[in-house]
C-alpha cells in the first residue's frame, strides 16, 4: 500500500465495520425480543440485502459519476441517523418488527453506496502489485470490526441495556464519515460520465461484464455462495440461542471465535496465494466453508460449534480476498463502480433468497441445526461445480490453463 490516504480509508473502513458489526448482532437480538419465528428472523437478514437486488447496479453507476469519497461520507452519515432513530424507538418502547425491517432496509440502501464507493477507491490509493495484501487488510478490518469486536460489544451492551449498542453503532458511522475527510485528493473517476445518461452508464458496465467470461463465472460462483451460506447464516442467532442454549451476551462471544477464524484467513490468504495460486485458494475456501457449517449442524457442543464457525469465517474471508483481487485486476478503473454494482446486485441480491429459504427450512425441520447441515452440504457440492467453472482460467486476467 502507498501513501497516507490508504490509512485514512482503512481507518474509516475499520470504524464503519465496527459500527456495522455492533448493529448486525444487536438487530437480530432485538428481533428475537419481538418474535422467535425463523421466517421472520430470516426476513430481517433478507430485508437488509434487498436494496442490493433493487438498486445495487444503479449505486455502482452513480459512484462512477461522482466523487467517491463524498459518496462514502454521505452514506455513513445516513446510516448514523437511521441507527440513532432506531435507538430512540427502542428507548421509548415504540418499536415493532416492521420498523426493524424498515431500519434494515434503509441501512442496506446506504450500504450499497458506501460499499460500492469504498471498493472502487481501493485501487486509487494502492499500488497494483500490492492489491492482494491491501484486500487482505481490508478484509481483516471487516472481520475485526464486524465479528472480533462488534459481535461481543453488540451482544454485551444489548444484554446490559438494549438502547446502548444502537447509540454506539450510530456514533461509529459518524466517526467513519469524519475519518474520510482526511483522505486527500479527488476521487471522481478519471473519465467522468456526468454528461452521459445513467442508463448508458449501466449498459456500459453490464456490457463489459457480459463480454468477460471469467468474471461472469466468478459472479455466478459468488452468487451461489451467497445463497447456500445465507441459508444458515440468517439462522445463526436462533442456532446459538435455541440449539446451543447460549445467552444474549454469550452470543457475541460465540461470534468472537468466528472473528478469530476470519483474521486467520485474512492473514494466511496472501501467503497461500503466493504458494498455490488464486484458483486453489478459491476452491479450497468454498469446500472448507461447507465443512465448517456441516460440522456446526451435526454437533450440539458449544466449543465444536464455535470452531466450525471459525473455520467457515476463515474460508469465506479467503474466498472474498481472492474474488476482490481478481475484480481489481480484471476491471478498468473507470468501470469499476458499474461492474461492482452489477456484481453485488447478483451476489448480495442472492442473500435475501437464501435468508428466506433458510427461515422456511428451519421452520419445516424444527431446528436451525438442520439448516446448517443443508447449507454445508450445498457448499461442498458448489466447490465441485466451481472446479468445472474455473477450469482453464487463472484469476489474474488471462485464460491460460491454471496450474491448480
Amino acid at each position: 500500500m502507498s501513501g497516507r490516504g490508504v490509512w485514512w480509508l482503512l481507518g474509516s473502513a475499520g470504524t464503519g465495520n465496527l459500527a456495522d458489526g455492533i448493529g448486525k448482532v444487536a438487530f437480530p437480538l432485538l428481533a428475537t425480543t419481538l418474535t422467535r419465528d425463523p421466517v421472520q428472523i430470516g426476513a430481517l437478514s433478507a430485508t437488509q440485502f434487498v436494496p442490493w437486488l433493487l438498486v445495487g447496479t444503479v449505486a455502482g453507476a452513480l459512484v462512477d459519476r461522482v466523487d467517491r469519497r463524498r459518496a462514502m461520507v454521505l452514506a455513513n452519515l445516513v446510516r448514523a441517523v437511521v441507527v440513532l432513530l432506531t435507538a430512540v424507538l427502542v428507548g421509548t418502547g415504540t418499536l415493532s418488527i416492521w420498523l426493524v425491517y424498515l431500519a434494515a432496509l434503509l441501512l442496506g440502501a446506504a450500504e450499497t453506496v458506501a460499499e460500492s464507493a469504498a471498493n472502487a477507491v481501493i485501487p486509487a490509493v494502492v499500488e497494483r502489485d500490492r492489491l492482494e495484501g491491501a484486500n487482505s487488510r481490508f478484509q481483516a478490518a471487516e472481520i475485526l470490526g464486524q465479528t472480533f469486536l462488534g459481535g461481543p460489544v453488540g451482544s454485551a451492551t444489548f444484554a446490559l441495556f438494549a438502547l446502548l449498542p444502537f447509540l454506539l453503532s450510530s456514533a461509529g458511522f459518524a466517526i467513519a464519515a469524519a475519518l474520510l475527510l482526511g483522505l486527500a485528493g479527488g476521487f471522481r473517476p478519471s473519465t467522468p460520465a456526468a454528461a452521459v445518461k445513467l442508463r448508458t452508464d449501466l449498459a456500459d458496465g453490464l456490457r463489459w461484464l457480459a463480454r468477460n467470461p471469467l468474471l461472469l463465472r466468478l459472479v455466478l460462483i459468488a452468487g451461489l455462495i451467497s445463497v447456500t451460506s445465507e441459508l444458515a447464516q440468517a439462522q445463526l442467532v436462533l442456532y446459538a440461542l435455541e440449539d446451543l442454549g447460549l445467552s444474549d451476551a454469550a452470543f457475541g462471544v460465540f461470534s468472537f471465535v468466528g472473528g478469530l477464524g476470519g483474521l486467520a484467513g485474512a492473514a494466511a490468504t496472501p501467503w497461500l496465494v503466493r504458494r498455490t495460486g488464486r484458483v486453489p485458494v478459491l476452491l479450497c475456501g468454498i469446500l472448507a466453508g461447507g465443512l465448517g457449517f456441516l460440522a456446526m449442524g451435526l454437533v450440539r457442543d458449544v466449543l465444536a460449534g464455535a470452531l466450525g464457525f471459525g473455520l467457515f469465517a476463515a474460508a469465506v474471508v479467503a474466498v472474498n480476498v481472492v474474488l476482490a483481487t481478481a475484480r481489481h485486476a480484471l476491471v478498468p478503473g473507470e468501470l469499476l463502480g458499474r461492474v461492482l454494482g452489477a456484481w453485488r446486485t447478483v451476489v448480495w441480491g442472492a442473500v435475501p433468497v437464501g435468508a428466506l429459504l433458510g427461515g422456511a427450512l428451519t421452520r419445516l425441520a424444527g431446528s436451525a441445526s438442520a439448516t446448517f447441515v443443508v447449507s454445508g452440504v450445498a457448499q461442498i457440492v458448489l466447490a465441485g461445480v466451481a472446479v468445472l467453472l474455473v477450469r482453464g482460467f487463472t484469476l489474474g486476467g488471462t485464460t491460460e490453463p491454471s496450474r491448480a
